[in-house]
This record gives C-alpha cells, sequence and structure tokens, in this order.
C-alpha cells in the first residue's frame, strides 16, 4: 500500500503498454522477419515508406534515443515520444499525430494473436494467465486452465498435406471462438496445442466445456470428410483445487492432457455424435453377496460398466423404475448436471421451472412436481452452466416416479 511522501507514478496507458509490448515481441524475431513488419508499421504510423532494411536502422536508432532521454531526464519516456523525435528529425513526419485509431487496433491485433487462426498467441497466453491468476487469488475465485491438442493433426499434414493441416487449425480455432463465453480466452501455444483460460470456473463446469468443445469439433471436423480421426484432447488444471502457482497448474494440465492421451481412444471417449450401444455385462452367480434368506437368482444383474472418462450419467437405480433390458441402446450419451443451477422455464406452464437432471443431444430430463400439469408436447426455456439461455420445444418420453416425491420427466428435442 503507498505511503505518505510515496512518489506516485502514473500507469501507462494502453497504447504506451501496446508500444512496450511490441519492443519485446520484435526482440524475438529474425532480423528479415522484423524489417518486413517494421516497413509496414512506419508505414502505417507516418505515411513513410522505407526498406526492410532502413526500417531495422531506424527502429534501432528510436530505441537508442528512448534511453539517451530517459538518462538525460532520469524518468521513463514513452517509445511513442522516441518514434515522433526521430521520425521528425528525419522530416519524415508531417503531421503530429502517431497513428489513427483503426489502425493502431490493426497493429495491436497483428502483434497479439496467431496469424493462421486468429486467437491470441503464446506471449499473451502467458501474461494473461498471469493476470487472471492473480486476480483469482485476490477474490478467492477460481481460475482453470486448459491445455488442448489436435490428436492426429501429423497424419493429416502427411497424408494430404499442411493447406488441409491448417484448415483443421482453424476449425478447431472457429470451435473455441464459438463454445466458449465472453468472460473467457482462447490462445494457440504451439504447432497443434491450444490453451483456455476460464475465469470463475470449477473443475465440473470446464470438464463439462470441454466435452461439449470436443463433441462440437469432432461433428464439425466430419464435414472434410477425412479418413483420419481427428479430435481435440485436453487437460485440465483449476485454482485453488490443484495449486496456486502457474507452474504447478500448467504441469499438471499438461500431464493431464497426455494421461488422456495414453489411455486409448476407446476408454476416453467423451460425448459423441455416434450412438453408442450399452455394453451386455453378463449375471455371474455370488452367492457370498447375498443376505440370509435373500434369493440370489432373483438378483438383478449388475449395471453395464461405464469408464469414468465418458462423464455418462447413470441414475441411481430406483425403486419404482421399469428394469431396463440388457438389450437396449441408447442414442445418445447423457451428461449429468446433478449438483449445478441448471434449470428450465415451462412456457406452456405460467413461466413455471423445473431442474435438469441430466442433457443430451437427444434430449433432455427435468425434475418436476406434478408431471401431468405438463402437455405432452411444450416449449421451454433451458439455462445451462456454460451455455447460453436456448429455446426448444420438447415431447415427454415417459415419467418416473424418484424417492425424492417428484417425478424424472424424460423429454426428446423436437425440431
Amino acid at each position: 500500500m503507498p505511503q505518505p511522501g510515496d512518489e506516485v507514478r502514473p500507469q501507462p496507458s494502453a497504447e504506451e503498454s501496446f508500444l512496450d509490448l511490441l519492443v519485446e515481441t520484435l526482440e524475438g524475431l529474425e532480423e528479415a522477419v522484423r524489417g518486413q513488419f517494421l516497413r509496414q508499421f512506419f508505414r502505417n504510423i507516418a505515411q513513410i515508406d522505407v526498406s526492410d532494411a532502413q526500417s531495422n536502422e531506424y527502429w534501432q536508432r528510436i530505441l537508442e534515443r528512448r534511453r539517451e532521454l530517459s538518462d538525460s531526464l532520469g524518468k521513463r519516456v514513452s517509445l511513442k515520444t522516441a518514434i515522433i523525435d526521430i521520425l521528425a528529425s528525419t522530416n519524415f513526419l508531417r503531421v503530429p499525430i502517431l497513428m489513427e485509431y483503426d489502425d493502431f487496433k490493426k497493429l495491436q491485433i497483428n502483434a497479439a494473436t496467431d496469424a493462421l487462426t486468429g486467437l491470441y498467441n503464446r506471449r499473451l497466453f502467458d501474461e494473461y494467465s498471469d493476470k487472471e491468476l492473480n486476480r483469482a487469488k485476490r477474490y478467492g475465485q477460481h481460475l482453470a486452465i486448459v491445455i488442448l491438442d489436435l490428436h492426429k493433426l501429423k497424419e493429416v499434414n502427411d497424408r494430404h498435406g499442411h493447406l488441409q493441416g491448417d484448415q483443421v487449425l482453424q476449425l478447431a480455432a472457429a470451435t473455441l471462438r464459438k463454445t466458449l463465453r465472453a468472460s473467457d480466452f482462447a490462445f494457440r501455444i504451439g504447432g497443434d496445442e491450444f490453451a483456455m483460460l476460464l475465469p470463475q470456473t470449477d473443475p465440473e463446469q470446464a470438464n463439462t466445456l470441454c466435452r461439449r468443445l470436443r463433441a462440437q469439433y469432432e461433428g464439425e471436423i466430419r464435414l472434410l470428410k477425412l479418413d483420419i480421426p481427428v479430435t481435440l484432447d485436453f487437460g485440465i488444471a483449476v485454482h485453488p483445487q490443484d495449486g496456486d502457482q502457474k507452474s504447478a497448474l500448467m504441469s499438471l494440465a499438461d500431464g493431464r492432457l497426455y494421461k488422456l492421451k495414453e489411455a486409448g481412444r476407446e476408454s476416453s471417449r467423451v460425448i459423441r455424435l455416434e450412438s453408442h450401444p450399452v455394453r451386455e455385462v453378463q449375471k455371474p452367480p455370488r452367492q457370498t453377496s447375498a443376505h440370509p434368506g435373500q434369493d440370489v437368482s432373483a438378483a438383478p444383474a449388475r449395471e453395464p460398466f461405464v469408464p469414468r472418462d465418458t462423464f455418462a450419467h447413470r441414475p441411481s437405480p430406483e425403486p419404482s423404475a421399469p428394469t431396463v433390458p440388457k438389450t437396449e441402446h441408447r442414442k445418445w450419451e447423457r451428461v449429468s448436471l446433478a449438483g449445478t443451477k441448471a434449470y428450465a422455464v415451462l412456457s406452456e406452464s405460467s413461466q413455471k421451472t423445473a431442474n435438469v437432471i441430466d442433457l443430451s443431444y437427444g434430449g433432455v430430463a427435468l425434475s418436476i412436481e406434478k408431471p401431468d400439469d405438463i402437455a405432452d408436447q411444450f416449449n421451454a426455456v433451458l439455462h445451462v452452466p456454460i451455455l447460453p439461455p436456448v429455446r426448444v420445444s420438447l415431447k415427454k418420453t415417459y415419467v418416473r416416479r424418484m424417492e425424492s416425491g417428484r417425478s424424472r420427466v424424460g423429454c426428446s428435442f423436437v425440431s
């Protein structure tokens, strides 16, 4: 906290911060690439056209002039001041306006984004992750860091060429932009690696978003008709449960990503657009598990095994629920929304609400106190975490009484 008498330093403006970031970015570029960028930079800010070599020369003079002015004045001098001083001394600068706002925004975007995908680049990821982690610590909030990997991108490049591989990358970026909330951030941090920062997002919400993202991408990638099963693998680490240091969170997310990749494609599948059969499990005799006087032959069979990584919802058995035949095939896997604040506004019932139990691509299950008050087909607005509110038309397919006294009403989407 500042003390009385301490020198108050003014905060740099957004323009000064951008120019400082530009200096650091250009330091890491090769001379030829830096010259090409600077040539366009000087053309935009002062309408001057010089060669790549001259652009590099003027840039070095600007940096040197900034150091000289800072040393002589004993305080930090902005890069903008040094640019104006050098360009004015060469008679290039005729108008005392450094750049138009639109040009400034274009340059800012170019310096901060990946050229192929349009997502933020690795440099911005490092900057934003530090900022968001500090914010989460300060306010005691969750922050989810997600590392994503495009599975089998190398095979696409080898078999179909890099142009097709670029299209696969661009499709992944477009899916990220469509899926994330306004408060989330997406980055391309490597050749086939992406990252997401999800403020105020707990582990369950992060998993739900990643499963939805992956399912949506797999649906989009089918339109390319590739003979390679390209998909998005992901690893998640959440502050504060998994740590409060960026390096630890990144390492954990990366480790979980590769654990998912090594687990095998079948056991790591999440929500799919394809139908998935329920596996039949034979009922073995288990005399030792029976209570005294219990008829073991009448005991129900075990439920089908579903790997944890699939996140498929399996409702608890209820006394009045009918037995599901072992040969039943579910067309869509369900995502449990138990414990979340998911609900539906039933527009046909005077704005009554119902809890959303689970959700799939084929329909939704609602918890309703008086299911007879609901028409066989009705409209509703679903409010699900991470998703925007969506208006749907639903058709009742079954009603089952639950132990709580409410009823589970299964509904299918009506197009």
